[in-house]
């Protein structure tokens, strides 16, 4: 499990702008930009390692009825996130690095134009 959040983790610092660091208030791992979380990576209630990130709401009702280990966004909006449970995932390392990339890219585009373009 290490290995998988230290490899998503690692991808995130690549991407212009992006920051990850520990948040203590919230007992999680918080991606951002611009001040604006585009992941959570922690542990939920149950002890079980869960990334949470933003997504299509289309996409996101997709991915939670056809996928056992993918939840309406743990303590986020239902409709506009998802939490992917990481311990038994469905999804290889690479894909979920897609998830995370997707979100941030969401969120970037949620973003000033002219903020946007420091990063482009």
């Amino acid at each position: 499990m290490e290995q998988l959040i230290q490899y998503l983790k690692s991808e995130a610092n690549t991407w212009s702008g992006a920051s990850v660091h520990y948040r203590e208030d919230w007992d999680c791992d918080y991606f951002g930009i611009e001040g604006k979380c585009f992941c959570m990576l922690g542990k939920n209630k149950t002890g079980d390692w869960v990334m949470t990130v933003k997504g299509d709401p289309e996409q996101n009702e997709q991915l939670r009825e056809q996928y056992t280990d993918v939840l309406p966004g743990y303590y986020a909006n239902k409709t506009h996130w998802n939490s992917f449970l990481l311990e038994n995932t469905s999804f290889t390392k690479e894909q979920l690095a897609l998830f995370l990339k997707n979100s941030y890219e969401l969120v970037l585009g949620k973003l000033p134009k002219k903020v946007q373009e420091k990063y482009k």
